[in-house]
Parts: structure tokens; C-alpha cells; sequence
């Protein structure tokens, strides 16, 4: 089953092009999605009751994916992971049952480093499931896969310019893309040979879930493309989450 929405919901072009004008936002998005990433903790961790408030804005069986906070990815590059963890999942909580994977985007400098992986991902309650996105080469080992494995977290699935950024592994149960920038027209829109492309790889989870965001943010990109896999995914006869049935100057 895929999973698709878009790398947060609060962008100043996407008002008046898919917002009316006084929208409550994340209402209006989570009626035509049924998941979102959120970015914002990975800046600053929100209170627990702010995590509380997203969720009740939003219906039933809404996903909301979470970026963990860069203060235990980049300030302390994965190590002590103990406290940063737990704050964390304390405050991500008041999501309740709306909670999805915890995404844990790595700096472009870190590289690969076997117990500091193991430390982070054993913080995490099974019930929590986590995919990574590692940005440095010395993670593509077949020992990084193992501890992923091990773990069932997920090898983020990257994507800039239409070209994967990581080895294809498939490492837990579920599955979790990134679509940073596509290269059609208008930019940074991706083209239909493109999206088909993925749709191809992603058929190595079958049936089970995987989430798909789409970063490319600006003149509403994202939008028009999650909407776009979402239908091309339809017409292959897979089952995917809803979507908008369409949108534009508003």
C-alpha cells in the first residue's frame, strides 16, 4: 500500500493555489491526504500538547511521519542517544495512535559507524518504526544493511534530479521515499517516466506499506506530484491513500 503526501503542509505559495483564502491549513490538507512528514521538530522539538493540537485537527487514520530532531543527528551526531530519544517520543506521544515512522536524516558528513547505529535504533520501542537516510557513501555496506535489518528500520529511498541517491535495499517491513526534486517541467516537477520509474521499484514491497513524500515544495510541486503517483498508482491497480481530486488558482 503506498502512503503519499507531501514534506509538511505550511508553504506561503501553496495559499490561494490549494488553500482558500482563510483555510485552517492542516484541516484542509489532512481532508484530501492521509499523512504528512513533519519537518518542524527536526528544527526545534514542539511541547507535547502542540503535537496533541496537530492531531486533533486532523480525522481518523491520519499518519503523521516525524523528523527526528537534529539535535541528536547533527549537534550530537548519534551518540548518547539515551536522552534525546526518550524526550522525544515523549513529546511525539501526543500524537497518539496518529504517529507514524520516525525519520532520522543524517548529515552529509557522518559516516557509517556500526555500534553508534545499533545504540540509536535500540532506543526505539518496536512499536515505533524508524526509517534512516544516511547522506555519506560509507553506509553502503552490507554491514549497515545488517543492522538495519536488524533493527526493521528502514533505508530511506532518496531521489534528486530523478536519480536514487542510495542503494535500493529493502530492510524492514515497511518502506519510506523521499522526492526531493525532479527535473521536468515546470521545475522542480517530476515527469511521468519519472514517477513511473518509482512506482516500478517500489514493487519489491508488495503489498506492504510504504511512505512517500514529496519535498519538492515550491509552486506547489509536491502537491501536483503526489496527486500525479498517487493516480498513476491507481491505474496499475494498487491501493494508495487518498488524494485531492485536483486543484489550482483558488
Amino acid at each position: 500500500m503506498l502512503i503519499v503526501g507531501t514534506s509538511g503542509w505550511q508553504y506561503r505559495d501553496w495559499k490561494g493555489l490549494f488553500y482558500p483564502r482563510g483555510a485552517a491549513e492542516l484541516s484542509y490538507y489532512a481532508a484530501g491526504f492521509a499523512t504528512v512528514e513533519l519537518n518542524n521538530p527536526f528544527y526545534r522539538l514542539p511541547s507535547r500538547s502542540t503535537f496533541e493540537q496537530w492531531a486533533e485537527q486532523v480525522p481518523s487514520g491520519f499518519v503523521f511521519s516525524v523528523k527526528m530532531s537534529r539535535y541528536l543527528t547533527h549537534i550530537k551526531r548519534l551518540r548518547d542517544p539515551a536522552e534525546p530519544v526518550t524526550r522525544f517520543l515523549r513529546h511525539a506521544a501526543g500524537l497518539g495512535d496518529k504517529l507514524g515512522p520516525v525519520l532520522l536524516q543524517l548529515p552529509p558528513t557522518l559516516p557509517f559507524d556500526k555500534e553508534l547505529l545499533h545504540s540509536v535504533l535500540s532506543r526505539f520501542p518496536r512499536s515505533v518504526r524508524v526509517a534512516v537516510e544516511p547522506r555519506h557513501e560509507s553506509w553502503w555496506s552490507s554491514t549497515a544493511r545488517k543492522v538495519l535489518e536488524k533493527h526493521d528500520a528502514a533505508l530511506c529511498w532518496a531521489d534528486r534530479l530523478g536519480r536514487p541517491l542510495s542503494p535500493l535495499w529493502r530492510t524492514a517491513g515497511f518502506g519510506y521515499v523521499r522526492l526531493h526534486e525532479g527535473r521536468a517541467n515546470p521545475r522542480p516537477r517530476y515527469g511521468r517516466v519519472s514517477l513511473s520509474s518509482w512506482l516500478d521499484r517500489l514493487s519489491v514491497f508488495g503489498h506492504d506499506p510504504v511512505h512517500v513524500y514529496f519535498n519538492n515544495d515550491p509552486g506547489g510541486a509536491a502537491l501536483h506530484d503526489a496527486i500525479a503517483l498517487a493516480r498513476a498508482a491507481q491505474r496499475r491497480g494498487l491501493e494508495v491513500t487518498r488524494v485531492p481530486e485536483d486543484f489550482g488558482p483558488r
